[in-house]
């Protein structure tokens, strides 16, 4: 007889996770990825995935405020970001990506080079127009139009700013002295837009601008973007393989928190990192039910395994197995009511 119990309760349990919407906001920097893994999951174990593309620094927000289930950050929050949180936060990261910088340049064909320095030199409103010959010397043999450059830029809380300024800061000490790193800067220059897409919309219906955005909105938008100069030296034009390559010899903590930018590998894209969700040890809170933090915690774990399946068709880079091996050993310390799912 308590053996049916037990059965019952289980089923009832398993029942309720399969009807229930997990909800989660934050990056648009994973949300093509996300779009897909939370259709595809939703068709393979019927549970409903309500994710909003709304910033990484608002996702951040959501999560502390515990009105979202998880967020979605492209950068870990930081020991002082967590401080006045509610209970314990996790962070696990799903993929990796690229930030590329991408231009409208009519009549340019071959994508041009770009070094840190003068990447930093154009946010920072020192190189003004394409014709500079900071650019120039970077790209012999190629015709660029005197255009104004117009520069795009997140006016938005965002984890791509953060990748973006964490890897200017690391190659510019002006950039890193005067504006720094962060989800929100003091912009020295630029026209702002919301999200990846935001951005992308600009650079696509400006003739010489120039925004930085995740690899997939840069292909979705069939815009340019430039290779960009890594540690060794090497001009790299994004992709799969070169993002993956930025995590090779990095040490995983064992919060998985940590930058992946200006890698040391020779041949790494140098401005990648992994994109986090973050959510919340002890599940048992406001009105939450067990079976709410169980779907949580089997979506999250579909997400670095058989969900990985679908990052590399959406061009992110494969969780590596060190980071993936990680991820599921934070996910085993999600507990309801202080004992483990």
């Amino acid at each position: 007889m308590k053996k049916m119990f037990a059965l019952a309760a289980a089923l009832t349990v398993t029942m309720a996770a399969a009807q229930s919407t997990v909800t989660g906001a934050g990056a648009s920097f994973p949300f093509p990825l996300y779009s897909k893994m939370f259709a595809e999951y939703k068709n393979d174990k019927g549970v409903a995935v309500n994710y909003q593309s709304v910033g990484s620094g608002a996702g951040q927000k959501q999560i502390l405020e515990r009105t979202v289930d998880f967020a979605g950050s492209d950068n870990p929050m930081s020991d002082e970001a967590m401080k006045d949180a509610p209970g314990q936060l996790l962070h696990i990261p799903t993929a990796i990506g690229a930030v590329v910088p991408a231009y409208n340049l009519p009549g340019v064909t071959a994508p041009l080079k770009f070094t840190g320095k003068v990447l930093a030199d154009i946010y920072l409103g020192k190189i003004k127009t394409w014709n500079d010959k900071a650019i120039t010397a970077l790209n012999p043999g190629v015709t660029i139009a005197p255009l104004p450059i117009t520069v795009a830029r997140r006016s938005d809380g965002s984890g791509t700013t953060y990748v973006f300024s964490d890897y200017l800061a690391k190659v510019s000490s002006e950039w890193k002295s005067k504006v720094g790193v962060g989800n929100s800067l003091q912009w020295p220059v630029g026209t702002g837009a919301r999200g990846n897409d935001g951005v992308a919309g600009v650079v696509k219906s400006t003739p010489g601008a120039i925004g930085y955005v995740e690899l997939v909105y840069a292909k979705q938008n069939k815009l340019p973007f430039g290779s960009v100069q890594n540690r060794a030296g090497k001009f790299v034009l994004a992709d799969n393989g070169p993002a993956a390559l930025a995590a090779n010899g990095v040490v995983i903590p064992a919060d998985t928190r940590v930058s992946l930018t200006n890698s040391a590998n020779a041949d790494a894209y140098p401005i990648a990192s992994f994109t986090y969700v973050i959510f919340y040890q002890e599940q048992k809170y406001g009105s939450r039910t067990q079976a709410q933090a169980k779907a949580l915690k089997d979506l999250l774990g579909w997400m670095v395994t058989t969900g990985q399946g679908y990052n590399e068709p959406l061009d992110y880079a494969k969780l590596p197995a060190a980071a993936a091996n990680k991820a599921k050993s934070i996910l085993n310390k999600m507990t309801f009511d202080g004992k483990k799912l």
